[in-house]
């Protein structure tokens, strides 16, 4: 049977193939996947070649089929419909044509831009910044900027017009080509192309695969024009049209906003120096206007002539003077592959802030261990009754000057704001009374007073989105500031001045958990000296992922260590009865990996569990002495939380092990924040400096060192977990969510405590898998995995290892400490 050419730049090995072909079947089912392949498989590669191959042979496959069926009358002769053929192919060419050929001139002057620079010593700007205004700051008597505008929630967008014919029009939505804005009719259209989302949790992230797109060269989307001589037909290579997405953190430009230490706080001087009560010399000069429109399409023609990673789309911007957060919107459209970080993605309002639609196209996402806590962090809230204080004073001071300005549904939505703060503080108040710290409770019970639970939370979170606002509250607040600042002759801020806190935002981003059913989520409230604070706790995230779900045409999840899956499925995927699974193995051979389970020493059996940590510290260091002289290079010990690393040093050092332990390798531990000098340095500095002596670096389960960290060759030749980390059994959002899939259970008709036991060990072993699936980084890695803790041979931890991993363990060998130290002499000696 002939192997599938997925257009990978090297030769692929078995399992590579085998992960491509997944991705592609499973994309061309329209079907949900979970895939898993190991650190150092090629995995990124794998996802792209299987992803975009089937992209590009999906476009000539419409294209043929669209072809093949043109509408002709019945009685028409062969040669009128082969002439309506080529004259709706001319009409899709001409258009895909004439957008390549603009991006391939600006690779051509980008081409030349570089060779000017190497030729000349001091090359100039290619492109004028928009000058900057010398207006004096305007004295602004008028308020009216601040005033809402009419509402109507009615009002509906005029539709546009396509330019092109009705045959057409249809063949290029059907090649997604085209879409429908969300608020045009049928007739409206706006390109679209076909593309693959591609998400991850970081930048750097996104920049590792960013790199790995830059290796890959695809056949184009549409085949070539009959006449091509054959080597034209083979040769003919389309670009691809890539485009990264980010905040305004990673892509503003402007140096009196990116300085700025949050990233609510540039968004908020970015909002504000949006606003017309700013002097013409304080606004920003890189904001896109109407008069700059030709310089915003220069951008995005050049955005997608080259692959780029966020840094390169921010120096872009700098180079054409045009804001890079705004200008790259109206790529999006046109990108094949757009590359995104998690929140833009799954946070529904950012995506509607963005205008992404994944209606259609294809969603993968990477990184995926961690994809179900994220999606309940983005849509999780708090806000306390200080934010709730400012917010209210902000927003009666707004009311009291444009009250008799605002229109009736203005001041309708205003009020009822009012209404539901007010009833929050009401709330806030009542708790400060009671003599525990905090509790659960409800929305209702947050409702109970000024009638805010008669009002129509879904209309009034639409109104102050769509109103704006926060932003004309906050807006009007800090006016007033610099007013009387000014009255009182004080200094300006300057370029500084902002709203201090955005204390109506907060009330904005919590007023739709209050509309969440009871069952997807929990309110508590705590409380301290100063204040009361209303959380809400997101515990279903299967709901608010489920649009992306419906919407888009295949969502794939992808990681290194994505085992065990059950809970993807059960908390994510629950109302799909089929869901594609992959796990492949690694590319070394099984002798290049030792893994062993150390369950006893000379006292016994021993584990890690609470009740016993503490008494087991001393037995942990005795058998690092013993394990530690048989390892070449470096050995990286995980433990379960920073303060045990802490209580572990102390004991160590008392019982003077941790001076043996130095006199065998230099020691290295990790420490809570980034205060301390970068531990991996100095660890990788010793090791380079004596590899076969190599040194031993403590680190936690879930800390700064278990993910992302490259412990390849010498600076992994073993890595060890101590116990199990399980999660904090006390803590009320952990409780919270316990409670939360027993009730799910029960109306399953599970035993009681097997889902919350379940999902305890998942989450642990997720954990655990993270940090030692790192050990291994390339085919001709080599490593050793020891786990520390007599559970670890229980069948039920074992199964929930990658698989790749767990066929590796001896389950027959002995476990003592003694035992293992001499296995692990043999796999060192078997590697010189």
């Amino acid at each position: 049977m002939e192997t599938k050419d997925f257009h990978h730049p090297f030769r692929p090995y078995d399992i590579q193939q085998q992960f491509m072909e997944g991705v592609y079947n499973c994309i061309e089912h329209g079907s949900v996947g979970i895939f898993e392949s190991p650190t150092g498989t090629g995995k990124s590669l794998s996802l792209i070649c299987g992803s975009l191959t089937w992209l590009r042979e999906h476009k000539r496959k419409t294209y043929d089929e669209a072809m093949a069926n043109v509408e002709v009358e019945d009685d028409e002769p062969e040669w009128m419909t082969e002439a309506a053929k080529k004259a709706r192919s001319r009409e899709i060419r001409h258009m895909r044509e004439e957008f390549e050929a603009r991006l391939s001139a600006v690779r051509e002057r980008e081409r030349k831009a570089r060779e000017r620079a190497q030729r000349i010593s001091k090359d100039g700007p290619a492109y004028k910044r928009q000058k900057k205004s010398n207006d004096q700051p305007e004295e602004n008597d008028d308020e009216e900027q601040f005033v809402l505008h009419d509402y109507d929630s009615g009002d509906d967008i005029s539709p546009g017009q396509s330019q092109y014919s009705v045959e057409s029009t249809k063949l290029m939505e059907k090649l997604g080509m085209l879409r429908k804005s969300a608020n045009q009719d049928d007739d409206a259209q706006d390109t679209n192309e076909l593309k693959i989302y591609f998400c991850s949790r970081t930048h750097s992230q996104l920049s590792q695969f960013i790199g790995e797109l830059q290796r890959v060269r695809l056949p184009p989307g549409l085949p070539p024009e009959e006449g091509q001589c054959k080597t034209e037909r083979t040769g003919s290579i389309e670009e691809l049209k890539h485009l990264t997405l980010g905040s305004r953190q990673n892509l503003c430009i402007n140096p009196r906003v990116n300085k700025l230490p949050t990233q609510t706080a540039i968004n908020e001087r970015c909002a504000e120096l949006q606003q017309s009560n700013i002097a013409a010399d304080q606004k920003c000069q890189y904001l896109p206007k109407k008069e700059n429109e030709d310089m915003i399409l220069d951008f995005r023609d050049h955005a997608l002539a080259k692959i780029r990673d966020i840094e390169d789309l921010a120096s872009l911007g700098s180079k054409l003077g045009v804001c890079p957060y705004y200008a790259s919107r109206p790529g999006i459209g046109h990108a094949e592959i757009v590359t995104l970080p998690y929140p833009l993605l799954l946070h529904k309002a950012a995506r509607e802030a963005l205008d992404i639609s994944v209606k259609g196209h294809v969603v993968i996402i990477d990184e995926a261990h961690n994809l179900m806590d994220s999606v309940e962090s983005i849509y999780s809230a708090s806000i306390n009754d200080t934010q709730l204080q400012q917010a209210k004073a902000g927003l009666a001071e707004y009311y009291r000057k444009f009250n008799k300005r605002l229109k009736d549904k203005n001041r309708m939505y205003v009020t009822q704001l009012i209404k539901v703060i007010n009833s929050l503080l009401h709330f806030a108040s009542q708790t400060r009374q009671q003599s525990n710290d905090g509790d659960s409770t409800t929305a209702t019970s947050l409702l109970t007073q000024h009638n805010a639970d008669q009002i129509n939370l879904v209309k009034l979170v639409q109104y102050i989105s769509a109103s704006k606002l926060a932003r004309k509250v906050e807006g009007y607040i800090a006016y007033l500031a610099r007013a009387e600042a000014e009255s009182k002759q004080k200094p300006m801020p300057g370029q500084e001045a902002a709203p201090d806190v955005p204390t109506l935002t907060h009330v904005q981003n919590f007023l739709p958990c209050l509309m969440n059913p009871a069952k997807e989520g929990r309110f508590t409230w705590s409380k301290t000296d100063d204040k009361v604070t209303i959380k809400y706790m997101l515990l279903d995230p299967a709901e608010h992922f489920r649009e992306i779900v419906e919407e888009a045409r295949s969502v794939i999840l992808a990681g290194g260590t994505m085992s065990p899956m059950e809970d993807y499925k059960q908390q994510l995927f629950p109302y799909l009865d089929n869901i594609t699974t992959f796990s492949c193995g690694h590319l070394i051979p099984p002798s290049n990996l030792f893994v062993r389970t150390i369950t006893c020493d000379t006292e016994g059996a021993i584990d890690f569990a609470f009740k016993s940590r503490d008494k087991n510290m001393l037995r942990a260091g005795k058998a690092l002495l013993q394990l530690a002289p048989k390892v070449q290079g470096g050995m990286v010990v995980f433990f379960p939380s920073y303060s045990y690393i802490d209580n572990v040093l102390r004991a160590w050092k008392a019982a003077g092990i941790t001076p043996q332990l130095e006199a065998l390798k230099p020691l290295f531990f990790d420490t809570r924040g980034t205060s301390q000098e970068d531990p991996f340095s100095a660890y990788t500095a010793a090791i380079h400096q004596d590899p076969k002596r190599g040194a031993l670096l403590l680190s936690v389960i879930g800390g700064r060192l278990s993910e992302g960290i490259n412990f390849s060759n010498e600076l992994g030749r073993c890595v060890a977990v101590v116990g199990l980390p399980f999660p904090n059994y006390a803590d009320p959002d952990w409780k919270a969510k316990m409670e939360y899939l027993e009730e799910r259970a029960a109306q399953r008709g599970e035993p009681k405590g097997r889902a919350s036991r379940e999902h305890g060990e998942n989450v642990t072993m997720r954990s655990v898998n993270q940090a030692i699936g790192r050990a291994i980084r390339h085919k001709d890695d080599w490593a050793s995995i020891l786990l520390f803790d007599a559970r670890y041979a229980d069948e039920r931890f074992r199964r929930k290892l990658p698989g790749w991993i767990r066929d590796c363990v001896n389950a027959k060998a002995d476990g003592s400490a003694r035992s293992v130290a001499q296995g692990l002499e043999e796999f060192f000696e078997q590697r010189e």
